[in-house]
């Protein structure tokens, strides 16, 4: 995050809607349906997955929010590096989704997957990790 010649953080624009709607306690199922590009649904829905122990939906959902999170991203004109900062609320849609993926790929044993999410973390902004409560 210190590089001065790399390329400036990215600051998604967030769903505000959908993150009203969480805020407001609403099934993360029916705010997902109801604005399936906000991450922070998806999100919301693999971290009640993993709550439940049910690492397989987790990771689908997790995956779903990752991807949105990509798509949101590189409109925001991120290249695949770069710093996406934590502290930056609405980036933390996406970013808990790669946690929670990370999460649920160590679950089914998919160390490779599980080393890749905390390896993007770690690119995005090394307290995310932290944040995110992975070490």
């Amino acid at each position: 995050m210190g590089d001065l010649l790399g390329p400036d953080p990215v600051l998604l624009p967030g769903d505000s809607a959908a993150e009203a709607e969480l805020a407001a306690s609403e099934n993360p199922a029916i705010v997902a349906a109801a604005h399936p590009s906000a991450s922070v649904a998806w999100a919301a829905l693999a971290e009640d997955a993993l709550a439940d122990d049910n690492a397989v939906a987790a990771y689908a959902y997790a995956r779903t929010g990752y991807h949105r999170g990509l798509d949101q991203l590189r409109r925001s004109g991120w290249k695949g590096f770069g710093p996406v900062p934590y502290s930056h609320e609405p980036n933390r849609g996406f970013l808990r989704g790669v946690g929670a993926l990370a999460r649920a790929a160590d679950s089914i044993g998919e160390a490779d997957e599980y080393q890749l999410c905390l390896d993007l973390l770690d690119d995005c902004d090394p307290a995310a990790r932290s944040g995110l409560g992975l070490t």
